[in-house]
């Protein structure tokens, strides 16, 4: 319910946020939001011998599925990739960061857009922000190289063209 209730009210306040009030780690001054869709899924994060040949819990990849208007309409995954289900995608490499609203939710992102395809809903989208982060943290000590762990998180993804 929390979730929905967010991506409810998000949906409201997306123009104000995306511009105004975005930390400026994440800003994107002169860019204009053309979607804004919420994602629910999970950061899985792996069990790994650091440098110094400890085991330390080290993110892998995202997989969560991407909502508009309560329909599924894409996916996210490792790459990070964003994929509509009209077949255009867009690859996004980290460009900004800021901290989620509490320790346990992962970082607000900007994201520059490094790649894509397709003519569809994504075509020409150049910035991607992760915003109004729920979850997804995950610390600790782990025991097993080679095991994995799922932290379900909830996030929305403002799309931005220049």
């Amino acid at each position: 319910m929390r979730n929905a209730l967010i991506g409810l009210s998000f949906l409201i306040a997306v123009p104000s946020f995306a511009h105004a009030q975005a930390p400026a780690a994440i800003a994107a001054p002169g860019e204009s939001a053309v979607a804004t869709w919420h994602a629910e899924g999970a950061q899985i994060y792996e069990c790994k011998a650091g440098a110094d040949g400890k085991l330390a819990w080290a993110f892998r990849e995202p997989i969560a599925s991407l909502f508009a208007e309560g329909k599924t309409i894409g996916r996210h995954y490792a790459g990070p990739n964003w994929e509509h289900m009209d077949g255009s995608a867009v690859v996004g490499k980290v460009a900004g960061n800021a901290p989620g609203p509490t320790p346990k939710d992962i970082p607000l992102l900007k994201l520059e857009v490094v790649s894509s395809r397709g003519s569809g809903a994504l075509s020409g989208v150049t910035t991607v922000q992760r915003i109004n982060t729920v979850g997804g943290r995950h610390e600790g000590a782990c025991d097993k190289a080679g095991a994995f762990h799922s932290a379900p998180y909830a996030a929305d993804y403002v799309f931005l063209k220049k």
